[in-house]
């Protein structure tokens, strides 16, 4: 049971780990304690919930690339503008992506929906319907072998080889893999058998999640309203209906998640305004704590971090799974170019120089978009005099200026460094 990589987690940056590689030369191990069928349809994975997840321009050309969009566009909703204001402040701006030469600005899909695409590519990619075998890519070398449900045990981490103890329920089993990958989330096993620390910066505050029904449908425009109390993001559904990210602080949060919907809507409505009519109607309500996570290092002999278990974002600018795929999109291209060729049928990808490179590769774009997110969070929370004027301004000489407005849709493809393959819309092999 030997591999190139071991995946500790299927969730939606693992699983699209995988499917990027699944039509190479790499020999991958996805490790996932909930059965796919059951982490989409039951919502099991958390990764794979009801939260709407913004989806980025360069996100949708990776899941493009690597054959998931197919499935998960019925279910998007294309952004055609979004609109930011400051609430109590004459201060607001808009991005319209006619105006910046876009078909959209970004989509909004449903986690349940992104990961039912993600695994059907999967599944599609490797030749094999559902099951937890080995599957073998049609026409190459390579094979992508899903262990579920399985969770690992422990990590032995040694000179050549990571060891893998694997609990299947049934019985245990062991792996190698030359390299293994942390997906695995903010509370990251394998990031803390790595001997990698993570600071932590608990943002005291909570977002309240849930579907809403408002007089005015949904029709391609986001809100972002910046309020004292934290940001709310009304994001469109291709259904015509809402998404409310509704961050508010910790103390607070308990008496708004059991408030009627009637009161939760009137509530909402004192916040955010009457931008989209009336809300009329609340669905289920789910809550998550707010923090900043941040691994010191993204690399460690024989391992790599991927996604939240590398960083943990505010969700103030919907960027924390386009952030992750990105990081997979690199790994996945360093470690195909690794295996390419007869000659290089045992490569190992788990060598330093390939490690050493994903960390050149990813460091400006991780530091630039933690630095992007949390700045925002922190700048709209300031109310020391003259801020919120000095804010104001600075929103309306935004968008009075064009040029920025391109400079910020750029940023949707990343902060900085060489672009991936898969963004550029090109394959591994």
């Amino acid at each position: 049971m030997d591999y190139d990589l071991a995946i500790v987690g299927g969730g939606m940056v693992g699983a699209s780990l995988a499917l990027a590689l699944a039509r190479t030369p790499v020999r991958v191990a996805v490790i996932e304690p909930v059965l796919p069928d059951a982490a989409v349809v039951a919502g099991a994975q958390p990764s794979f919930d009801d939260r709407t997840s913004a989806l980025s321009n360069g996100t949708r050309r990776i899941l493009e690339t690597i054959g998931a969009w197919e499935g998960i566009a019925p279910g998007a909703c294309a952004i055609r503008q979004i609109r930011v204001s400051d609430a109590g402040h004459f201060g607001a701006a808009r991005l319209d992506a006619d105006q910046l030469g876009l078909p959209a600005i970004g989509y909004t899909v449903s986690n349940r929906v992104i990961g039912s695409g993600l695994w059907a590519a999967l599944q599609k990619a490797s030749g094999a319907g559902q099951g937890t075998g080995a599957r073998t890519a049609p026409g190459t070398g390579g094979h992508v072998q899903v262990l579920a449900p399985a969770k690992v045990s422990h990590v032995d981490i040694g000179g050549e080889w990571v060891t893998l103890g694997v609990d299947r329920g049934a019985g245990a089993m062991t792996l190698r893999a030359r390299l293994v990958v942390a997906a695995d989330g903010a509370k990251s096993l394998v990031r803390s058998t790595a001997g990698i620390d993570a600071e932590v910066v608990d943002y005291q505050q909570v977002a309240i999640v849930a579907s809403l029904a408002a007089s005015t449908p949904a029709s391609g425009v986001a809100y972002e309203r910046f309020t004292p109390h934290g940001p709310i993001a009304l994001l469109p559904r291709h259904d015509g209906s809402y998404t409310i990210v509704w961050t508010v602080a910790t103390g607070e949060a308990p008496a708004v998640l059991v408030l009627s919907d009637a009161d939760f809507c009137a509530r909402l409505q004192d916040r955010f305004g009457w931008r989209v009519g009336q809300f009329t109607r609340a669905g289920a309500r789910a809550s998550y704590p707010l923090a900043l996570t941040r691994a010191h290092a993204t690399t460690a002999p024989r391992t790599v971090l991927v996604g939240n278990a590398a960083q943990g974002l505010h969700p103030v600018a919907g960027q924390g799974f386009n952030l992750g795929l990105r990081d997979a999109a690199v790994l996945a291209e360093l470690a195909a170019a690794a295996k390419q060729g007869s000659a290089a049928a045992n490569a190992d990808v788990g060598a330093p120089a390939l490690l050493d490179e994903y960390t050149r590769r990813r460091g400006t774009d991780r530091d630039g978009m933690i630095g992007f997110t949390d700045g925002l969070v922190r700048g709209f929370a300031l109310e020391q005099p003259g801020l919120p004027q000095l804010r104001s301004l600075g929103l309306l000489l935004f968008d009075a200026a064009p040029p920025l407005k391109q400079v910020l849709s750029r940023i949707s493809w990343g902060f900085g460094g060489r672009a991936p393959r898969l963004l550029r819309g090109l394959p591994l092999a």
